[in-house]
């Protein structure tokens, strides 16, 4: 296999700024499947089918799906399965996520005004404070 097919452990580390660790658990996970190389077979080589799977496992992640979930429609679209089942969960998975982020999204708006709104009245006491206090060393000159 040419350099070009196959990767080390690091190579993928450095590319997607992860730690080896990371790949490490990926791995475990069963989401990569690197053979083995070596005295031992102690050296991963990952192939570019590996490489793919960990490039969609952070797209996965970065929309908020567990890895399970990751695995679960990776391995569908590794499967020589028909594509429109494939499709219609990879639907119903992004379809519950995003009423979650529309969900927290809300709650960070109604966090946000309850904010805004603390700030409005604390503003509003200092400034009744600010003219309490003029208005009292006015007095005491």
């Amino acid at each position: 296999m040419s350099k070009s097919t196959t990767y080390t452990i690091g190579d993928l580390a450095r590319e997607f700024d992860l730690t080896t660790r990371a790949i490490r658990f990926y791995e475990d996970m069963g989401l990569l499947q690197p053979r083995r190389a070596g005295p031992g077979g102690r050296s991963r080589v990952y192939s570019a089918r590996d490489r793919t799977r960990l490039k969609l496992v952070l797209r996965a992640k970065r929309l908020g799906l567990s890895l399970s979930e990751a695995k679960e429609l990776i391995d569908m679209y590794d499967s020589p399965r028909d594509t429109g089942p494939q499709l219609r969960k990879f639907l119903q998975v992004l379809a519950v996520h995003r009423r979650q982020i529309e969900d927290q999204m809300a709650d960070l708006q109604a966090t946000l005004d309850e904010i805004k709104a603390h700030e409005k009245e604390a503003r509003a006491l200092l400034a009744k404070l600010g003219e309490g206090e003029a208005s009292g060393r006015e007095k005491a000159a």
